[in-house]
């Protein structure tokens, strides 16, 4: 995370709010404690920890609440009511992932539901794909014991062989680039195209001899254009 010299913002953490508003799902507080709308229903990042039944003082008392850490531009923390239909609808979708996808960047989002309710589905911001969770029974679950279920898989990743969230996200860049790179392989193969002419599109395109010299975003435009010349040849 690239670190901004001189004057700005006190560096601490943002704090996001889960509540049913007439135009939005949730809400950061500015210095003033003024309600600042979040409009977009989406949050993607990595998820570093998480805080279960935490208690806060509140205008309406003492409150137990869900804590999830998130690191995006600038560390979050999405608080909701820990008997909400947002954080049990949180720990669904976080138990059903595996230790592996936990480590990578995914999507928070909220949608609106009945009275006051707000629901919460986590997507993969890569495939677009929504975590799938089951209702069924719900009643019957055991909350505490599925929270602590979770807590164990999020925090045993701060004890990985990663040292740091920048080697982290390196390590998680690396597995796109391969997926990106993977995926030119499967797209120039259907196309004939030999070696050669896969360096010298690069070459008269981009600059640059070969496809790991390529940024991510160069590489996606070279995986769109791949996809473009298959449509032609059908």
């Amino acid at each position: 995370m690239e670190v901004k010299l001189g004057f700005g913002s006190i560096p601490k953490p943002q704090y996001i709010f889960v509540s049913k508003e007439s135009d939005h799902c949730w809400y950061m507080l500015s210095d003033d404690a003024r309600q600042i709308p979040i409009y977009e229903r989406a949050l993607t990042g990595i998820i570093t920890e998480i805080e279960l039944k935490k208690e806060v003082e509140t205008s309406q008392g003492k409150s137990e609440k869900t804590d999830l850490h998130i690191l995006a531009d600038k560390p979050y923390i999405i608080r909701s009511g820990s008997e909400s239909y947002f954080s049990k609808g949180l720990l669904l979708s976080l138990n059903a992932l595996s230790y592996e996808q936990l480590l990578q960047p995914l999507t928070i989002a909220v949608s609106p539901g009945d009275k006051a309710i707000v629901f919460c589905t986590i997507y993969h911001p890569i495939t677009y794909r929504s975590v799938g969770v089951s209702w069924d029974g719900h009643k019957e679950i055991d909350w505490q014991a599925l929270g602590q279920k979770v807590s164990l898989k999020i925090n045993g990743a701060k004890t990985a062989n990663l040292e740091s969230i920048e080697t982290l996200a390196n390590a998680i860049t690396s597995e796109i680039r391969a997926d990106f790179i993977a995926k030119t392989d499967t797209y120039l193969s259907q196309l004939n195209w030999t070696p050669k002419q896969g360096r010298e599109y690069l070459q008269q395109k981009y600059g640059k001899k070969s496809r790991h010299h390529l940024s991510e975003t160069e590489l996606l435009d070279f995986i769109d254009y791949l996809k473009l010349q298959l449509s032609y040849s059908y």
